[in-house]
């Protein structure tokens, strides 16, 4: 599962980034780190970008992105 398969206010826990590019890069930096959770909630009309919470912050990233980061039910 990843978090593009959430669903609005569904939540999860980080256990992967998947890549080895400067997108999965600024995914780390941006605090989606293993163990990290995150809760989907928003998007966008059209569904692209998703809003997410996660260590007391929000961040939008596209449903491209979301589908890199592996995650657990929480």
């Amino acid at each position: 599962m990843t978090l593009a398969d959430l669903q609005i206010g569904g939540r999860g826990r980080v256990r992967e980034v998947a890549g080895g590019d400067d997108v999965t890069l600024r995914l780390l930096e941006m605090g989606m780190t293993p163990g990290a959770v995150v809760e989907l909630v928003g998007q966008a009309p059209l569904g692209d970008p998703l809003e997410f919470s996660l260590r007391g912050y929000f961040l939008s990233v596209r449903r491209a992105e979301a589908a890199r980061v592996a995650i657990e039910p929480v």
